[in-house]
């Protein structure tokens, strides 16, 4: 009996749900492409998709391979890999901790490399906000599990600990702002609201590395992130080492956001967003980490097509308009939840 119940409870990870996770990836990785490459033609020298598409693949004018290769691919790609970045990291942020409301928005890892960037330009210390962002986000996640380790962790008092954290450190963020003079408060801002203008190959290169290395190990984390969502108690019975398991997952979703907050700053909801979105669409028990990745980056590349159209002649941080279409998401996830 014990054994028939066990084996009932077992959300289903293969077979009929694979064709369609595959379907949703190539969905959303064609969704994303193209609207990479219209980002790309966006600008004063308007390209249309077909010169895009001859450039990416090496073709076309010399004029127009420059403004491609050189101006407006590294704003892309920095786009499109933290979206990635973001969205994994949610999926596995909210697959540890069983709680759809779980995203390093939440919990303060992004408000620590926040925290990190305003008081390197306001103090005037320090030359490399990407370093100092990365820095800052691994910090606060490292505080965070210290704060909730009582013999061991659980996806709960995770939450509530980094719920804390994350308002200490906003309020550090806020008393800097404050303080300090206009002129730092507006390149702080600038980087808070999560902003792709000015990227270049040099934000591009150390992202794409980190991806190439965390993506692999993240997929390799299936196995893991499916037994923690049967409970602790579960996955103990399978054999599963919860502890150094949720540890691991834990360093993986920090390293991910901290990568993708240290090329495009703290963009907003993308990591809460992307993984509910991926989970949907894929009908899974969770968030599929590729699905939430592409996703993501789907997200980002869209909003910051959307941010240089919304207003002519004014390009808005990217992280505004994921914040717009980011804050019903989270009441709708609040209602729900609290329903439930």
């Amino acid at each position: 009996m014990s054994q028939l119940t066990f084996r009932l409870s077992v959300p289903p990870v293969s077979g009929v749900l694979r064709p369609r996770l595959i379907l949703v990836c190539l969905g959303l990785a064609s969704a994303t492409f193209l609207a990479f490459c219209l980002g790309v033609g966006l600008g004063e020298v308007p390209l249309g998709l077909g010169e895009v598409i001859q450039s990416l693949v090496g073709a076309g004018d010399q004029g127009t391979l420059f403004v491609v290769r050189e101006l407006r691919l590294p704003r892309a790609l920095t786009g499109l890999l933290a979206g990635v970045a973001f969205g994994a990291s949610g999926a596995l942020f909210q697959t540890m901790t069983r709680n759809p409301l779980a995203s390093p928005d939440m919990i303060g890892v992004t408000q620590g490399a926040g925290l990190a960037v305003v008081a390197a330009i306001v103090l005037g210390f320090g030359g490399g906000l990407q370093v100092l962002g990365f820095a800052g986000a691994v910090a606060v996640a490292l505080l965070t599990y210290l704060l909730a380790w009582r013999r061991g962790t659980t996806g709960y008092r995770i939450v509530l600990v980094g719920v804390g954290v994350s308002w200490m450190c906003t309020s550090a963020t806020e008393y800097l702002m404050v303080t300090s003079g206009d002129f730092q408060a507006h390149q702080a801002l600038g980087w808070l609201f999560g902003n792709l203008n000015g990227r270049d190959w040099g934000h591009v290169g150390p992202l794409a590395l980190a991806l190439a290395v965390l993506m692999p190990v993240t997929l390799m984390l299936g196995r893991w992130t499916r037994v923690l969502q049967l409970g602790d108690e579960v996955a103990v019975v399978l054999g599963t080492p919860v502890q150094a398991a949720r540890l691991t997952l834990l360093a993986a979703g920090v390293a991910l956001v901290a990568f993708g907050t240290a090329a495009a700053g703290p963009v907003a909801f993308v990591a809460l967003a992307a993984p509910q979105i991926a989970q949907r669409l894929a009908r899974t028990a969770w968030p599929p980490p590729l699905a939430a990745g592409l996703a993501g980056a789907f997200i980002v590349v869209a909003a910051d097509l959307v941010a240089r159209l919304l207003i002519p002649d004014v390009e808005l941080p990217v992280g505004v308009v994921t914040g717009v279409l980011g804050a019903p998401l989270l009441l709708w996830l609040l209602a729900r939840s609290r329903r439930r």
